[in-house]
């Protein structure tokens, strides 16, 4: 079987950097995951897992060496997906029926979260495969699969030809059907002949190993595509789910986002805890964006901005407190932020670099003619000084209304303006100061 890169469709692994070093996945590949007893390919599948699900994609997770709650134990909130299906060969198989397994399936009446098939007599090959094949009938779209294990699929069988003949025979059906298969497989447990059969027919095999106390992936096969990789050992950290090349952490960004973020965030006051608050994150991807292990979605660096009160533009600007720079350009300027209330009527650009840090934030402000915000331009975090450069304006505090002429300076410390209204035919311009510290 061979795989062509003009008539397949690229699939992601959930792992750039794997992606890069196999040459990508395409429709139809079974890959096979050979590991130690420790499962090391656990967070790969994860991976595989949480990118399917994402795409909206059905996948069948058949198990023959976990239970069905620890399936969804290692899942977590993944099992409760409506495209996941566990199709469950362990509790009849090597749970031997047990009550303890079974106790599962008792729901008690409760809303039952979790699509899982039990398998009548998952020691029976023939059933096995008529219940992938039947499940898999019922679902639409690219469906994928991950099986574990062959490893368990052997001792339940006892014996490798079953397991070879059942391979052999699974995995062009799947090629067929336009699928894509994790096998996982303890390397130790198994005969070279089994390997070299089941290798033969695979299109990526994939080797995870331990050398010098450093875990290591190696690309033993990867069918019909360029790969430049094969046979190398390529070092990698597992944190959690989160899978980190030493590639990765080699090769210094072209641009340090992660860098750029945390200068904006600090300069602001802001905490990762509170920047992952207002984004709908967790610290700890806040964390991981800020040293460029992950990057984030576009939607998610947009509310990154947005809680920066910065615009995204600005993330991608090479500028900063350089060296005997003393002067900025007008033309260097990047606007910047304002409460969401506000923003459709006004208009605001920082004097100075955002990531140069300062206890002051010089911002100027246009209000367009005739326009009234109802709110206040920033959310209050300090003191507040303001000048209007040019244009007349009124104001509210506490249900009072000030006027403002050019000229005028305006000085809060603890209240927040109610309204502001241009009240002039041209743009209202203010000078407007905030501290940070």
């Amino acid at each position: 079987m061979s795989v062509s890169s003009t008539k397949k469709k690229r699939v992601s692994s959930g792992i750039p950097e794997l992606d890069r070093l196999m040459g990508d996945l395409y429709i139809g590949d079974n890959v096979l995951w050979y590991e130690d007893v420790s499962s090391f390919s656990s967070a790969f599948c994860l991976n595989f897992i949480k990118e399917t699900l994402a795409e909206r994609r059905p996948l069948i997770y058949v198990t023959f060496d976990r239970s069905p709650k620890n399936v969804v134990s290692f899942l977590g909130s993944q099992a409760q997906s409506q495209n996941l299906t566990i199709l469950d060969c362990f509790t009849n198989g090597k749970g031997h029926r047990s009550e303890v397994f079974n106790k599962f399936y008792e729901k008690d009446g409760a809303l039952w979260p979790y699509k899982v098939i039990r398998v009548n007599d998952p020691t029976n090959s023939d059933h096995v495969g008529e219940a992938m094949y039947g499940l898999h009938s019922n679902l639409s779209g690219e469906v994928h699969f991950i099986l574990d294990s062959l490893t368990g699929m052997q001792s339940l069988w006892g014996g490798e030809d079953q397991v070879i003949d059942f391979y052999g025979k699974t995995c062009p059906r799947l090629y067929e059907l336009d699928t894509i298969a994790y096998w996982l497989i303890e390397k130790g447990a198994h005969s070279g002949k089994l390997k070299a059969n089941i290798n033969k027919i695979a299109q990526v095999v994939i080797d995870l190993s331990v050398r010098r106390g450093k875990s290591a992936v190696k690309i033993l096969k990867a069918e019909k595509r360029n790969s430049e990789f094969l046979n190398e050992h390529h070092e990698y950290l597992c944190e959690g789910s989160n899978i980190v090349f030493a590639s990765q952490q080699q090769l210094k960004p072209r641009f340090d986002l992660g860098a750029k973020i945390k200068s904006v965030r600090l300069m602001r006051g802001i905490s990762q805890k509170d920047l992952a608050g207002l984004t709908g994150v967790t610290p700890s991807t806040i964390s991981q964006v800020e040293k460029n292990l992950i990057y984030p979605s576009l939607p998610a660096l947009f509310r990154i901005a947005e809680s920066l009160s910065i615009e995204v533009a600005t993330l991608f600007k090479e500028h900063g407190a350089q060296q005997n720079v003393y002067v900025y350009p007008v033309d260097s300027r990047s606007a910047t932020s304002l409460a969401k209330i506000v923003k459709d009527n006004a208009h605001a650009e920082l004097l100075l670099p955002p990531d140069i840090d300062t206890p002051v934030e010089a911002t100027i402000i246009r209000i367009r003619p005739g326009k009234k915000l109802a709110g206040h331009f920033f959310a209050h975090k300090g003191s507040e000084l303001g000048y209007l450069i040019s244009g007349q304006l009124t104001m509210t505090v506490d249900n009072q209304l000030y006027k403002v002429n050019p000229g005028d300076t305006i000085y809060l410390q603890t209240v927040i303006p109610g309204s502001w209204s241009n009240i002039s035919e041209h743009n209202a311009e203010l000078l407007w100061l905030r501290w940070t510290e």
